[in-house]
């Protein structure tokens, strides 16, 4: 009877002492919680200590603070960036354009041109959304009316079409090109000066 009260007690000992000890547990090292306890592994051995040169040392600092007065003295040399500075020849006073004075005649025509190009592109503006909203109404009616008839071609009229984008067309240019014009090869002379410091 107590043989069996001490291996009760004993199993309740045990139980409450594994749960506790377990999450020390973790490494590939550590032996079992039921075996015997082994040491850590050495994996390093203690590093020497390097013997310092005092002599060394201090002549190092010293060149040290004899390239910081240098540098001190003596600034950097910036490279300039010609792109910034605008050569003396362009700013001559002899270079600066007069344009001629206009007469009250010319002046005046340019005045009524620029009126009546003024009022020529409000027309075209106008006609253009006059035109667009025209279009955009048939549209509506005539979708209307297939609706009416057939509710599938409707659905199939109101797709969206994947294949009008990306959309690239050539459209007018300014200067339009000359027919027959064979452009020269150009030439590069490289003057790009070289800085050293």
């Amino acid at each position: 009877m107590w043989a069996a009260a001490a291996r009760g007690l004993r199993g309740t000992q045990l139980s409450s002492w594994l749960p506790q000890r377990a999450p020390l547990r973790g490494s590939h090292w550590q032996s079992s919680l039921l075996e015997f306890r082994t040491s850590l592994p050495v994996r390093a051995q203690p590093k020497k200590k390097k013997k310092v040169d005092v002599k060394k040392e201090q002549a190092q600092k010293e060149r040290m603070k004899k390239k910081i007065k240098k540098l001190e003295k003596a600034a950097p040399e910036l490279i300039p960036i010609e792109d910034f500075i605008t050569p003396l020849k362009y700013s001559e006073s002899n270079r600066v354009r007069s344009l001629p004075a206009l007469s009250p005649e010319e002046s005046e025509r340019r005045v009524l041109l620029l009126k009546k190009w003024c009022l020529f592109k409000q027309k075209q503006d106008e006609a253009e959304k006059k035109a667009i909203k025209a279009l955009v109404e048939s549209q509506q009616e005539a979708l209307k009316e297939l609706r009416l008839e057939s509710e599938e071609l409707y659905q199939a009229a109101i797709q969206r079409d994947e294949g009008l984008f990306p959309f690239e067309r050539d459209g007018p240019s300014y200067t339009p090109p000359l027919p027959g014009y064979d452009p020269p090869e150009g030439k590069c002379l490289d003057i790009t000066k070289v800085y050293t410091q």
